[in-house]
């Protein structure tokens, strides 16, 4: 499996601003609504599935669980805030479990673990390798759901030991952790495919599509750069898509202002 095989399950938009130099060496030119328009005369949009899945958040347990303390935090540099999440891989026979850490603000995926189970290892397995790669977490922020594998002792622990403060969603959303929510769907929608044989030829195709995810496919949310280029930056990155969740609260807000 290479990034070239999966080039037609890239966004269409993405996809167009890589060929961008191509087509201009080649002196050819070609809109956004026409290249929807061949894509899709030829079978090669992208087409959303949906199949069973399972639970992977049991956040009834006797650990403590923590507030969310990232609300309107926007970070200006890399490891400042740490995202994490864990989702199911369809096998031949079960499941796999994901478990990823993201940098909130180059996407980068740090940190990655492929389970047989739903166990905490997983988790600090992705951990472990996050803190490997990354050695400066000075103030840094780690934001998850309320499961189980997230506050138990041992994956806490990691976290006090390090210095990082630990931040939870407080109300089930999944707005309260959206880039781990985003960067579930991009890897399964256009990275990884809808199943695979096996434990050990899922667990091949989560590194190839993690490292492809970071060095090769551009982001909207960072300048249509790649979360590897944008790892390296500090400051403020240009968002090359509207927030269509926070324009319609905005609205509804006003409107309560002036009724």
């Amino acid at each position: 499996m290479s990034y070239r095989v999966h080039q037609d399950r890239l966004g269409t938009r993405k996809l167009l601003g890589e060929m961008q130099h191509f087509l201009a060496s080649h002196q050819f030119q070609i809109g956004r609504d026409a290249m929807f328009d061949l894509l899709a005369e030829n079978g090669l949009l992208i087409r959303k599935n949906k199949r069973r899945g399972c639970i992977t958040t049991l956040s009834k347990h006797r650990f403590k669980k923590y507030p969310n303390i990232i609300r309107d935090f926007i970070p200006i540099g890399p490891n400042q805030l740490w995202v994490s999440d864990i989702t199911y891989i369809h096998l031949a026979k079960g499941f796999a479990y994901l478990s990823l850490i993201t940098d909130a603000y180059s996407r980068k995926i740090v940190g990655f673990y492929l389970s047989k189970d739903l166990t905490a290892n997983g988790p600090l397995q992705a951990l472990k390798m996050a803190l490997k790669g990354n050695a400066d977490i000075t103030n840094l922020i780690h934001h998850s759901d309320r499961g189980v594998q997230y506050c138990c002792d041992a994956y806490v622990k990691l976290l006090t030991e390090n210095k990082i403060k630990i931040s939870m969603t407080e109300n089930g959303d999944p707005l309260e952790n959206a880039i781990a929510e985003r960067l579930n769907g991009i890897l399964k929608q256009e990275l990884l495919e809808e199943e695979y044989p096996d434990y050990n030829k899922a667990q091949n195709a989560v590194a190839i599509a993690c490292s492809t995810y970071n060095h090769l496919r551009p982001h909207g949310s960072i300048d249509n750069l790649k979360p590897a280029e944008a790892h390296l930056l500090r400051g403020e990155i240009k968002k090359r898509w509207k927030d269509y969740y926070q324009i319609n609260k905005k609205k509804k807000e006003e409107e309560l202002m002036n009724n």
